[in-house]
């Protein structure tokens, strides 16, 4: 049998005009419309037919169309009860495909809600998308539960993520990132394609989880990354202080504790930990 063609749907426009939506500010929310753009985005993760996908802040719904077309099995969370009747239409245009859980994301279970290994694919709230983030990547348990994020930040905190050391972009997002994964800027998304336009331009960053390197304890990590870039100004022996055993680790491993955080590598900040855990043992 020749695939099934997806139903016809209305603009996403004339969406959001049929049931009064605005985006709100105290949201975070953006809505993208353009969908080529949003097909483009469905698309980075690679094929997603039969795959489970978890969205974050579908608003009205542009976004998982565009995954319900590429034949997604999506879980979306909107906390956005007024979206909730447009996305109701999408579950009914996709039979079995998409489910909607009203609530907020940082306080679910998202791999529970999915029922099992699921892409991350999202146009992330700006005001929750670098809390949701650190959560995925700070998990006890590695590998995670998604196979890949591909997720919308404003443009300049993907640049944080896929940082490289001795710039200015480099920190704490970046080393959590990197340590545990392969990230990348995927596009470029101009302001103007976003309804309303915001003040900066925003990017889709995709990460793909990697084996995460043993004996390395991701609370004590954070805490390093924490002392070290809170304080980017001041010389590591300063900065660390506030980690018992950091400045003999970085001692033991031969970086000079004159230096500052962002000319340390993701490697030597791994080690850092690795040395702290084992001397706690």
């Amino acid at each position: 049998m020749p695939p099934q063609l997806p139903p016809p749907l209305p603009p996403l426009r004339e969406v959001i005009a049929a049931h009064g939506l605005q985006a709100s500010k105290a949201l975070g929310q953006n809505f993208l419309l353009d969908e080529q753009l949003l097909d483009r985005i469905a698309a980075i993760p690679g094929s997603l037919r039969g795959e489970r996908v978890f969205e974050v802040g579908p608003g009205p719904g542009g976004l998982t169309r565009a995954l319900l077309r590429a034949g997604a099995q999506v879980t979306a969370v909107e906390r956005d009860r007024r979206c909730l009747p447009a996305l109701a239409e999408l579950a009914d245009a996709f039979p079995g495909q998409l489910r909607v859980i009203e609530g907020d994301a940082l306080r679910i279970d998202p791999q529970a809600e999915c029922g099992g290994p699921a892409h991350i694919v999202a146009n992330l709230p700006y005001n929750v998308g670098t809390a949701l983030l650190i959560g995925w990547l700070e998990s006890d348990v590695w590998p995670p539960w998604w196979k890949s994020a591909t997720l919308m930040f404003q443009a300049e905190v993907a640049d944080r993520i896929v940082a490289r050391p001795d710039t200015d972009d480099f920190g704490r997002l970046a080393v959590l990132a990197q340590w545990r994964c392969s990230a990348r800027v995927a596009m470029k998304v101009h302001r103007s394609a976003f309804t309303p336009p915001p003040k900066v331009m925003s990017a889709v960053v995709h990460l793909l989880p990697d084996d995460a390197p043993a004996g390395v304890d991701v609370k004590l990590l954070g805490r390093l990354t924490a002392a070290a870039f809170g304080q980017r100004r001041k010389m590591l022996r300063q900065s660390l202080k506030a980690v018992p055993g950091a400045v003999h680790a970085l001692a033991a491993l031969g970086i000079d504790e004159s230096r500052r955080a962002e000319t340390l590598s993701v490697d030597d900040f791994v080690g850092l930990a690795r040395v702290l855990g084992e001397s706690a043992l």
